[in-house]
């Protein structure tokens, strides 16, 4: 029984990280994760090959939280719209604290001026802490399939 009571709850972390982004309520985004975290946004190719460059490397909520200011207050870009589309995650390992999943991902994004579009694709590797406010990440690798990214990446994937 513990076995689903992981996955489920593994869906819940997911669901409410998508609809946080998707809403754009990107000050809760943060709280998904424990306080000395780690989240890239990283390329299959450098993935792959051990390599550590990545379009994004935020260690510790400290800097999910500059990041989030910096959304908000400091980057001038186009807004846009993201929706998630998260696969249903395979559970890798288990143990009395940790859960190390990885998910499938698909982000779509729509600017108000044009059609929607394919943005990032690619997969999740997860390393999720229990806490008493349930699970939250310790690390979550966007590992994303194609070499080439549209733009820039503002919000996080």
């Amino acid at each position: 029984m513990q076995g689903l009571n992981d996955f489920m709850d593994v869906l819940a972390l997911h669901g409410e990280y998508s609809a946080c982004l998707d809403a754009g309520e990107f000050e809760r985004w943060p709280d998904l994760f424990l306080e000395n975290c780690d989240y890239r946004i990283q390329s299959r190719e450098n993935y792959d090959a051990r390599l550590p460059l990545s379009i994004m490397w935020l260690e510790g909520k400290g800097m999910l939280k500059d990041r989030v200011y910096s959304v908000r207050e400091t980057l001038y870009h186009d807004p846009y719209y993201q929706r998630h589309i998260v696969s249903a995650p395979r559970i890798v390992a288990v143990n009395e604290d940790e859960i190390q999943a990885e998910t499938n991902y698909l982000v779509i994004r729509t600017k108000r001026d044009t059609f929607s579009e394919l943005f990032n694709v690619g997969r999740y590797l997860d390393s999720m802490r229990r806490t008493p406010d349930g699970l939250k990440f310790k690390s979550r690798a966007c590992v994303f399939d194609s070499e080439w990214i549209r733009n820039s990446i503002i919000y996080p994937i």
